[in-house]
């Protein structure tokens, strides 16, 4: 064989091998839960097939600080703004900041950086994963005073999807994430035990997950790592919350602990001390009950393919946080005579 037949031969090879990971990439939908996306799982077995609720634009936004009933300290479960659209809905006006913004920590000097910032409201909300909690308690216990300025958006942060999404070339990835993506898909059709994939994402199997998901492969879900790394919330976690929340004079607050989708779904009894501690503590509803009940009645509560509520499970959410802020502010203060 001549040299130039052989460079022939090499370069057909590698442009045939180049073009079928081109079109399988191309052809492999695009994925639409974060978690579909970081895992390379195909969101053609794992994408949510059920048409989320409708929220009007004028209930998703926020107002300024200084007009705000409600000041909410959130985490990315409060990012779309679909939960907190239900306390707007009935009046209450409310902005929405994030941990992040604040080096995921509160300081001693909370209440009064919220008032120097502008802040003459009714009830502060503080809401974090369960995942995260005990680091951001970690870093509050030892914070005495807030460094950053407070800062919040009018509009969501994250804009969710208002259908599922049709066809299109999936010209954004790389030219290896379909071969991936169908290998890890394949493995974890093939079993009913669990399987990693990328970014520590796994897929596992749910009990009645069928009843539970609207997604092809709906007996089984994809969940992130972290929740099982991260390890359990320790009962000391909520004294650490009862005593910040004393140390705050200037607002009512309230606290959200929303459970892992692992929590929900595979193992409800993770962080159980922390949840025993919580339900006697008076600072906030028991959301780890309330996910235990919604999932088998909300179909997709939390996303199959990623690790947040759902837009159904958000409004739900929502609905449960309107009661409990009313046992505070019974009446939005610009209905109240």
């Amino acid at each position: 064989m001549t040299p130039a037949k052989l460079w022939l031969r090499i370069f057909v090879a590698g442009f045939l091998v180049i073009s079928s990971l081109l079109v399988l990439t191309l052809a492999t939908p695009i994925p639409y839960g974060d978690l579909s996306r970081i895992g390379l799982m195909s969101d053609r077995e794992f994408g949510w097939t059920q048409e989320p609720p409708k929220v009007a634009p004028e209930y998703l936004h926020a107002v300024p600080l200084d007009q705000a009933d409600i000041v909410v300290i959130g985490d990315s479960f409060s990012m779309t703004h679909r939960w907190q659209s239900v306390l707007v809905k009935a009046g209450y006006k409310v902005t929405t900041a994030f941990w992040g913004q604040f080096d995921e920590r509160l300081c001693g000097d909370f209440d009064a950086w919220l008032a120097r910032a502008g802040f003459k409201g009714k009830l502060v909300i503080v809401e974090s994963v369960e995942r995260i909690l005990q680091e951001r308690m970690r870093y509050t216990r030892s914070c005495e005073t807030m460094k950053r300025p407070f800062a919040a958006r009018t509009e969501p942060f994250a804009v969710p999807l208002e259908h599922v999404p049709g066809f299109a070339l999936n010209w954004g990835a790389k030219l290896t994430s379909g071969l991936d993506t169908l290998k890890y898909t394949r493995a974890a059709k093939a079993t009913t035990a669990d399987t990693v994939s990328t970014d520590r994402t796994k897929a596992r199997t749910v009990v009645n997950g069928c009843e539970m998901f609207s997604h092809r492969l709906c007996n089984k879900a994809l969940f992130f790592g972290e929740d099982d790394e991260n390890g359990e919330l320790p009962a000391a976690d909520v004294a650490a919350m009862q005593a910040f929340t004393k140390s705050q004079t200037a607002f009512p607050m309230l606290w959200m602990v929303i459970p892992n989708k692992t929590t929900t779904y595979i193992d409800p009894s993770h962080s159980k001390a922390f949840v025993e501690a919580f339900k006697t503590s008076g600072l906030g509803p028991d959301l780890f009950a309330f996910t235990q009940e919604k999932k088998t009645q909300i179909r997709d509560f939390y996303f199959p393919n990623d690790t947040h509520l759902s837009m159904h499970g958000q409004l739900a959410l929502g609905e449960l946080m309107l009661g409990e802020v009313r046992k505070i502010v019974p009446q939005p203060p610009s209905r109240t005579p």
